[in-house]
């Protein structure tokens, strides 16, 4: 069993659910073979108890617009495609308003691991 996406538009999202200090959250992550790291938007990490402006030293990483130094967050707990990772490290990066996601689901939650991406029955498995 894995998540559904809809084959016919842009991004594959998919729901991920993450716990801090002080609850969990559910955020919508872009599906990114691309990017080596997961990475989310400031204010959910906030939400449930993080200080990300807190946090150093920074990390380095490449964007679309650029070279950017940003925080780097171990969750307590990362659910997503039906996988559990504890003490999980998550960079934070403030997205654009425009973005339509809360970031990005990389690489580095999927080492080890065989991903399916099935576009004729639109289901991302983890296994």
């Amino acid at each position: 069993m894995g998540a559904s996406f809809d084959a016919q538009r842009g991004l594959i999202v998919i729901a991920t659910r993450l716990w801090g200090p002080t609850g969990d959250v559910v955020v919508r992550l872009a599906l990114d073979t691309g990017a080596t790291r997961t990475l989310v938007n400031w204010d959910p990490m906030v939400f449930i108890g993080y200080d990300p402006a807190g946090v150093g030293p920074r990390i380095e990483v490449t964007t679309g617009s650029g070279v950017e130094f940003v925080p780097e967050v171990s969750v307590r707990k990362v659910q997503t495609l039906q996988r559990e990772q504890h003490d999980f490290p998550i960079l934070c990066h403030t997205l654009p308003p425009s973005a339509t996601v809360d970031g990005v689901l990389g690489l580095d939650l999927m080492r080890g691991l065989r991903l399916i991406v099935d576009f004729r029955t639109a289901v991302v498995v983890l296994e």
